[in-house]
């Protein structure tokens, strides 16, 4: 069934399922239950920091396919009171012994699958940290759902299916994922209860230690979180990585912890927009805004050749300068001043102008140019990459949720870390953070491996204020996709006006000309792929520019799943996103 849609310019759009509506509160996640565990939350009087971490953790269970309770999960937050966005990082660092060395002896030069890759587990941190600054619940209260969906279980349903079916062999190959998923080697059927109940224990452990501290709210929280990193689920997770051939320590994790940091940000067409910093690919959006907003994109026609050219132009532009320069602040002087500058977007934006595709990765820029601190050459000798035989591909993992409360509050966080190619740990029932899987063994790369570095992360949520009043919140999964897919369901809304279920749902398109953030680091040149929609319109004219196009299926979840809240500035009234191309599911009330 076809929704039609009418903006107050006229335009009609079209949506396949209704624009969801909500008077004071919206949800909008990766799974229909974790958006109600939200909304219970809410309903308990609930702000959205509360609500969020319950759909976050509630993912962590439903889709532990795609994450995990101890992967990663960075959030992005707009507290009223304060007027204020934060960041927190949710990403893990290498244990004290990894290098770069150690990987070319260890490993054959390479970042294998299993626990060699893995990083200080981050997720829980981030979830008990935005809970205990922000929130006004307990972990056990905000934490029950997603008890109860793991200990008694929640049904097989088509997406989790289709994908474990995908990769039957990644999974396959370790004994805690085959218990869960699998019967007689074979995925079990539609409709059957999944248990994750070694995982429910684990949280229960953390419920037990926060009853047990004798403190107030904020100590509890707390003491949850040291079951994690210093009590009897550190030790299993410590032992079995140790077992495994793994590096991560009991020390590593004693001495973990999130970092709450200030977001990046750029005005595009008075809209504050709002990522998170260069220790993942978040600076690509307001840096691409800012290219954007040299140009009136919305008079070139949605989904218009010259839309797409300008549009893929401008994205491999910002990803040449990610390749180039992202990487941990901490460990590398990272440019960000002048990567999102305007001066440094109106230089880069000349190249908008070049009629064909790049055909390879572009041209990175000199950002230090235009940062009042100059120091050229800090990340080492350009990079040239290598065309890899096969591009892979795209990143199957990756979640999203998000909240926007009554009194303005707005969470967004994106949880990630598969349970392809890391496993299970027995008597823990998820999988410490893989994600060490984007970082590089190439000691010019601003990435490489270090001891108690953060990988280069590819999760990145986001959000926009307009007039001190939160305006929208946006994500999804999809690797390398995910800022790309954002844009354009970000411009769908400002640039033209569309609701914001029909945004999501409207056809993508994304580029690949740049090496892959996952170990290997595939990359193919000039390689673009867009959904069919836009292939029967644009495709022949985006070919004649060059762009290797390769087409695929209407709703693709190659091109992400995008959520999102937007706030309608004239009457307050919100509406939810939930994509179509995954199980994602809004909700408002």
């Amino acid at each position: 069934m076809a929704y039609r849609h009418v903006t107050s310019n006229g335009k009609e759009y079209i949506a396949h399922r209704p624009q969801a509506y909500g008077r004071s509160v919206m949800a909008a996640s990766g799974h229909p239950l974790a958006t109600q565990a939200a909304m219970r939350i809410l309903e308990k009087g609930g702000n959205a920091i509360d609500a969020g971490v319950a759909a976050g953790i509630c993912i962590n269970v439903l889709l532990a396919d795609f994450t995990s309770f101890l992967g990663v999960a960075p959030i992005i937050m707009f507290l009223k009171k304060e007027n204020r966005v934060v960041s927190i990082d949710g990403l893990g660092r290498w244990p004290k012994a990894a290098s770069a060395e150690w990987f070319r002896s260890n490993c054959g030069g390479e970042v294998p699958p299993g626990v060699k890759r893995t990083v200080t587990p981050a997720a829980a941190d981030a979830w008990l940290t935005a809970l205990e600054r922000y929130g006004t619940m307990r972990f056990a209260n905000v934490a029950a759902d997603a008890i109860d969906l793991a200990e008694k279980g929640f049904a097989m349903y088509p997406v989790l299916h289709d994908h474990l079916s995908d990769q039957a062999d990644a999974y396959l190959r370790w004994e805690e994922t085959r218990k869960i998923y699998f019967r007689d080697g074979k995925v079990k059927p539609l409709g059957e209860l999944i248990f994750f109940k070694d995982l429910a224990e684990t949280m229960k452990r953390m419920a037990r230690a926060e009853e047990a501290s004798g403190g107030g709210r904020a100590a509890g929280v707390g003491a949850a979180r040291d079951e994690i990193f210093k009590g009897e689920t550190a030790k299993r997770i410590a032992g079995y990585v140790q077992e495994n051939g793994g590096l991560l320590t009991l020390a590593d994790l004693e001495e973990a912890h999130v970092r709450e940091e200030a977001p990046v940000s750029t005005s595009y067409h008075g809209y504050d927009v709002y990522a998170c910093g260069p220790w993942c690919q978040g600076p690509v959006i307001p840096a691409t805004l800012n290219l954007l907003a040299t140009i009136d994109m919305a008079a070139l026609g949605h989904n218009s050749p010259e839309y797409l050219h300008r549009f893929l132009t401008a994205m491999d532009l910002s990803f040449a300068d990610r390749e180039r320069y992202y990487g941990d602040p901490e460990f590398i002087k990272v440019p960000l001043e002048g990567i999102l500058s305007r001066s440094y977007a109106e230089e880069r934006a000349k190249l908008l102008a070049r009629a064909d595709a790049f055909g390879e990765m572009a041209p990175a820029g000199d950002p230090w140019a235009h940062q009042e601190a100059a120091a050229a050459g800090q990340n080492g000798t350009p990079l040239h990459p290598e065309t890899a035989a096969s591009a892979g591909g795209p990143a199957q993992d990756t979640s999203y949720c998000t909240v926007i409360d009554s009194e303005g509050n707005a969470f967004s966080a994106t949880p990630s870390d598969p349970t392809t190619d890391t496993p299970i740990i027995p008597g823990v029932g998820c999988a410490v953070s893989s994600r060490g899987s984007q970082s590089w063994l190439d000691e010019g790369h601003p990435s490489v491996v270090a001891p108690g570095k953060r990988p280069r992360l590819t999760p990145n949520p986001a959000l926009a204020i307009r007039n001190g009043e939160i305006f929208m919140t946006f994500g999804t999964p999809g690797g390398d996709v995910q800022p790309q897919s954002m844009i354009q369901v970000f411009l769908n809304v400002v640039d033209f006006g569309m609701p914001p279920q029909a945004a999501v749902e409207a056809p993508r398109v994304s580029s690949y000309n740049f090496p892959n953030s996952f170990w290997p680091h595939a990359y193919s040149p000039g390689r673009t792929i867009a959904e069919a929609r836009i292939c029967r319109e644009s495709g022949d004219a985006l070919r004649e520019r060059c762009y290797q196009l390769e087409e695929v299926p209407d709703f693709a979840r190659t091109l992400g799943s995008v959520c999102c809240i937007v706030r309608d500035p004239e009457t307050g009234i919100l509406m939810g996103g939930a994509d179509l191309r995954r199980a994602s599911h809004a909700a408002g009330w």
